[in-house]
This record gives C-alpha cells, sequence and structure tokens, in this order.
C-alpha cells in the first residue's frame, strides 16, 4: 500500500499497447493489479503473477465493471479506440466507447468506494495551433470525433471530484517504442518497422509537429499518479510529452539509427507524400514537472533502438502483415467495427 492508501489498481484496456508495459511495472511496484479488457487482441502477452487478475469485459457494461470496482483503490482509464482511424471505422461503437459509457463508469467507481481515478486523455486534443508551446489552458481545437470526445470526457470526470475521489487526467504525446503488445501504427513505430522492414519509409506530410513520448516515461507517470499526493493532483490536468518533432526529422532519426543498428540497411530512401492529417501542435509538460517533479527519462532515440533491438530478435515477427500489430486492422479482422 502507498502513502495514498492505494494497494489494489484496475486498469481498463490493461492488455493494451501501454498496459503491457504498465501492468508488469506496477505488480513490480508491489500493487495488486485487475486487468479490465475487452480482449480485441487477446492478453497472452500479459504475465503470470499472484497478484494480477484478467476480466475480460466492455467498459459500456457498466454493472459489470461497477462488480470489479469493488474492493479497488484507484482506477487508471486507459480504454479506448485509440487514434482516428480507428474511430472512423465506426463513430458510433467509437463514440458509445470513448464517450457515452465515460460519466456511468467514473459515477460507478466513486460509488464503489474508488479513491483515485486518472483519466488517459490525449494531447491530440488540441488539434492544430501555431503556438510555440500549447499548455493545459490552450483552448481544445479538436480536428475529428477521436479528438473531440476525448477533450469532452474530461469535465464529465471533474464534476465528480470529490474529498475522498481524486480525479485527475492527463493529456500523453504519442507514445513509441517496444511493448510485449506493439503498436505498429504510431508515427515513430510505424518510420522505424518501415525502415528495417522495407528499407524505404514514407512520410506523409513531414512538416507537422508532433510531441513524443517513450512508453516507458508514459508508465512511469502513471504510476506517479498513483502515488502523488491528492492535494497535488485533485481537478488537475496534466500535459505529458517529452521531444516535439517534425515527421520528417523523425524519419531521419530513424534512418540513422536503423543504418547503424542494421548495416545493410544503410541508405534508407525517404520518400515524401501529401497528406490529410493536419494535426500540428508543440505541448509544453512544464507542469507536471513543477507540480510533481516528473521527467522523462528516455528519448526518441532511445525508443526507435528499443525497436530495432526488438526486430533484430525476432520480438515482432511478421511486422508488416499480422493485424496484431494495427489497430484498424484488427478492429476489421474482429468485427469489432
Amino acid at each position: 500500500m502507498n502513502a495514498n492508501g492505494i494497494s489494489k489498481v484496475l486498469v481498463t484496456g490493461g492488455a493494451g499497447y501501454v498496459g503491457n508495459v504498465l501492468v508488469p511495472q506496477l505488480l513490480s511496484a508491489g500493487y495488486e493489479v485487475v486487468v479490465y479488457d475487452v480482449m480485441f487482441f487477446g492478453c497472452a502477452t500479459l504475465p503470470k503473477h499472484p497478484k494480477l487478475s484478467i476480466v475480460e469485459g466492455d467498459v459500456r457494461d457498466t454493472p459489470k465493471l461497477a462488480q470489479h470496482f469493488k474492493g479497488v483503490d484507484a482506477v487508471l482509464h486507459l480504454a479506448c479506440i485509440a487514434n482516428d482511424p480507428s474511430f472512423d471505422l465506426n463513430p458510433e461503437l467509437g463514440k458509445s466507447i470513448n464517450y457515452d459509457c465515460f460519466e456511468p463508469m467514473v459515477v460507478a467507481a466513486k460509488a464503489a468506494g474508488v479513491k483515485r481515478f486518472v483519466y488517459c486523455s490525449s494531447s491530440s486534443v488540441y488539434g492544430v495551433s501555431d503556438k510555440p508551446n500549447v499548455t493545459e489552458e490552450h483552448e481544445l481545437v479538436p480536428v475529428s470525433d477521436y479528438n473531440k470526445f476525448k477533450g469532452m470526457c474530461e469535465p464529465l470526470l471533474f464534476k465528480h471530484q470529490a474529498p475522498g475521489f481524486t480525479c485527475v487526467t492527463i493529456r500523453p504525446a504519442t507514445l513509441c517504442g517496444f511493448s510485449p503488445r506493439t503498436r505498429l501504427d504510431l508515427s515513430v513505430n510505424i518510420l522505424t518497422n518501415l525502415a528495417v522492414n522495407k528499407g524505404q519509409i514514407t512520410v506523409f506530410g513531414g512538416e507537422q509537429m508532433r510531441p513524443n513520448l517513450h512508453i516507458n516515461d508514459m508508465c512511469d507517470a502513471y504510476q506517479l499518479l498513483l502515488e502523488a499526493p491528492s492535494e497535488k493532483i485533485a481537478g488537475e490536468i496534466f500535459n505529458c510529452g517529452y521531444q516535439n518533432m517534425k515527421i520528417k526529422d523523425i524519419a531521419v532519426l530513424v534512418r540513422q539509427v536503423v543504418a547503424e543498428v542494421f548495416p545493410d540497411r544503410a541508405g534508407v530512401e525517404i520518400v515524401t507524400t501529401p497528406s490529410n492529417d493536419l494535426r500540428s501542435y508543440h505541448i509544453n509538460s512544464d507542469k507536471i514537472r513543477r507540480h510533481l517533479g516528473y521527467a522523462p527519462k528516455r528519448s526518441v532515440e532511445d525508443a526507435v533502438r528499443d525497436l530495432c533491438k526488438a526486430f533484430k530478435s525476432g520480438a515482432l515477427p511478421n511486422s508488416l502483415d499480422d493485424d496484431l500489430y494495427y489497430n484498424v486492422r484488427r478492429m476489421k479482422v474482429t468485427k469489432a467495427a
């Protein structure tokens, strides 16, 4: 049990990309963990552990979820239809998962005696901004329904903030790096996969500025939000990012690292094509450092190297074709959309 009286944590979406890194980390830190996940991707990559319970369930099933909130001290809400293309496959499904069930879930958690609710929003809620530093006070300018509903959940959570029920929102940058359930549909991961396995990187646009964060740094931030004093986080919103980079600059970095690790891939070609994805913003993450002393430890280059190591060891087989690495493809295969 930590200083806030938190010993048991429920992670919605805990069998996903982040969950597969976060859950082992929380178990190692001594927490009892419940993973509640619809299992679009299965759960074979999660560890076997005496303090881990895995529940196959849909976050829209509030009565079932409420049963599993009993005895839980904190909720980390990661579950969602992640990214614009996945959401656009079936907008009604996306809205039902990312928005409609959100407030009933918060109410159920509070009623069950949960002490802390951590909501994973997204820095994509800022949409397009030419401001040099986008802080948490920046207006939300969603460019898609995914962005819009992510942002609309935030005030619903804070409606229920109360003594004994600490509510906090975090807006992560685009994640990168290796996970036992790696996603290869995220910018850094996409470019690395293409460089290693095709010898050619296609960059759509390239001038868009994107914030990036190593997946392990994301998990450190989640653990910190379980351990920070309530008075420091109650009712707060935190950006969480590290390196803001243009897509074209990420591609150049990827080419350099891949050439070092795979000499036969020296001189990977970078092909630039037009893009209709206009999201571009430079987030400022000073607040989480100022309030909580949080600072990322890993760079985009570290993420690329981690992925290269995984490719080299055979940990990411059939990475161009297996739908397990791609949310949109998997949703189509499972008929989720």
